[in-house]
This record gives structure tokens, sequence and C-alpha cells, in this order.
């Protein structure tokens, strides 16, 4: 089992950043891949980026270079540095873990709105 907790979530001009963090606990070693999701009011949930326990990324284009995944050694934090926030950003974002078993885990999620 893998409890989620994420935070950072807010209102924010565009233009401007916010830094979302999940913090990971229960068997945290079994993580192998961290990512970010979000969803906006209408639309799927859409992957943002994830990260593994090598610490390779991958982005979703409409965040390359806008945004940054990073982590602790023991994915215990995973962290979505988001610079340069759009209106279309705006959406709930959720932190995922995935096991090496296949088995996932979703936090609760947290708000970000972006104010033109």
């Amino acid at each position: 089992q893998v409890q989620l907790v994420e935070s950072g979530g807010g209102l924010v001009q565009a233009g401007g950043s916010l830094r979302l963090s999940c913090v990971s606990s229960g068997s945290i070693f079994s993580i192998n891949v961290m990512g970010w999701y979000r969803q906006a009011p209408g639309k799927q949930r859409e992957l943002v980026a994830t990260i593994t326990r090598g610490g390779i990324t991958h982005y979703a284009d409409s965040v390359k270079d806008r945004f940054t995944i990073s982590k602790d050694n023991g994915m215990t934090t995973v962290s979505l540095q988001m610079n340069t926030l759009k209106p279309e950003d705006t959406a709930v974002y959720y932190c995922k873990g995935r096991m090496w078993n296949g088995m996932e885990y979703w936090g609760a999620g947290t708000l970000v709105t972006v104010s033109s």
C-alpha cells in the first residue's frame, strides 16, 4: 500500500509559477515510476510528466520547457515546478505512483487555477 498526498496548488496569474509536491508513504520502496497528471473541467485526465526511480523523465508536449519534474533519492517526494503558467494549465493535478508489480496509486489531487 502507498499513500500519496499532493500540495502546492493555488491561484496564480498567467506567466507565474507554482511548485507542486507529492509526498509518498507506505511501501515506497516498491514504487518504480511517479507521475503528475491533470484533469481540467469537462476533459479527460491527461499525463503531465513522469519520472522513474532511475531519474528518467518524460513530459507532455504541452508542458515541455515550462514544467520540471524531480524527485528525492528515495521517491518519497516528487515535485513539479511549473513556470510560465497559462490559463489552459488550470486543472486538478494528481500524483500517481506505479509499483514494480503494476499496481497504481493516486493522490486526491490539488487544484491549480491560472487566471488570464
